[in-house]
């Protein structure tokens, strides 16, 4: 697909027609309305001098700024410290699916113990797989999503013009480095002859690269960027963690492209926040193709399944327990599905992954313990 150009003042209202009329649009008009009102609001209180919302106001703020920090939806510019800046880019929020993913991985290994070494290899693994691997990710999709960040998240780092260009490209340099230093050197702490993990991060760089910049991009196609982003967050840790403690194999690489489809299901989640630039620059995110209601369909129904799936596995190879938990794990998730996602998904798409996804993720330790005492 073709590239849009920058948002425009004078093109947003003409943006603003096409989808009016749209779910997404009143959605998103709603959501102006009412920001619009509870900025009246709070100016009229402050003009008054009122001690007492003093206090909201300054919660409010503290809250905007550990947003804006933790790179999450509903921050605001407006730091001029350059290290809070560069750690903006790097999304602290995102690092936590990915380290989890190292602790699966050696649990599925069967060989972690409790030792001084494997807790500092393992705190090195971390290290790689979050701010080094995931930092780096991150601020390669800031650079190439600058455009459609002005519409959606105008706030961050580069379409508020915190950072330089170059500044970004030098830290996307220096992070992609220090994670393949790191890499190989777990190799060599580990004594691998053929360096597996140094391999899985360049890999892992590879793949982001080209799911955030053009001409693959493959973000702009919503069942390829999605998966590839399921798929980082799951099956890429979590072999390096196992291959940090174990051997790594087909058996494992496989499963965990399988769970891999449950992590599809919560990179669509994501895509709700951006239904709006993507529009506007003619990304085909899932929301965007096939409307928000299918799409939140499709989301629950993908992480659902393949949940189910890898309970039923375990089963299969006589891990009745842990497949009975990883089941069992599922019912609350189908709970929070209903009560706030499948009715509202642009307005409750944060709400729900607060709520379920730790259910989701604790599957996953299970899944990793029960491969890990099966031996596979």
């Amino acid at each position: 697909m073709s590239e849009s150009s920058p948002s425009t003042p004078e093109t947003q209202s003409d943006r603003s027609c096409e989808i009016t009329g749209s779910p997404v649009a009143d959605k998103v008009a709603s959501a102006e309305s009412n920001s619009a009102v509870k900025d009246d609001r709070v100016n009229s209180r402050t003009s008054h001098g009122s001690e007492e919302t003093s206090e909201p106001v300054s919660s409010a703020t503290r809250t905007t700024k550990t947003r804006q920090l933790l790179g999450m939806k509903g921050a605001a510019s407006g730091d001029t410290s350059l290290w809070k800046i560069r750690l903006q880019l790097m999304k602290p929020i995102t690092w936590i699916p990915l380290i989890w993913g190292i602790v699966c991985g050696a649990a599925s290994s069967g060989n972690f113990t409790w030792s001084l070494e494997n807790i500092l290899l393992a705190a090195a693994c971390m290290l790689l797989s979050g701010p080094l691997m995931t930092g780096y990710t991150q601020t390669v999709n800031e650079l190439y999503d600058r455009e459609i960040d002005a519409i959606n998240e105008p706030y961050r780092p580069i379409p508020s013009g915190a950072i330089s260009i170059p500044q970004v490209v030098v830290q996307i340099f220096v992070l992609l480095l220090a994670g393949i230093a790191v890499a190989y050197g777990l190799d060599v702490a580990v004594g691998h002859e053929f360096p597996i993990i140094t391999c899985i991060a360049l890999g892992g760089a590879f793949v982001a690269y080209i799911y955030s910049a053009p001409p693959l991009k493959l973000k702009q196609n919503g069942w390829l960027g999605t998966y590839a982003l399921g798929s980082s967050y799951i099956a890429l840790p979590w072999w390096t963690g196992h291959a940090l403690f174990g051997n790594l194999n087909w058996t494992i690489v496989i499963l965990t492209l399988i769970y891999s489809f449950a992590g599809l299901g919560i990179a669509i989640v994501n895509d709700f926040k951006s239904v709006e630039g993507d529009l506007a620059l003619g990304l085909k995110s899932l929301p965007v193709m096939f409307g928000v209601t299918t799409a939140a369909w499709i989301c629950v129904i993908a992480i659902d399944v393949f949940q189910i799936g890898i309970g039923s596995y375990l089963v299969a190879i006589h891990e009745n327990l842990y497949g009975a938990i990883v089941l069992l794990l599922v019912i609350p998730q189908i709970t929070f599905q209903d009560m706030y996602f499948l009715r509202d998904p642009l307005e409750n798409d944060v709400k729900y992954q607060a709520s379920a996804q730790p259910f989701l993720v604790l599957g996953m330790l299970f899944t990793g313990l029960a491969l890990g005492h099966a031996g596979i």
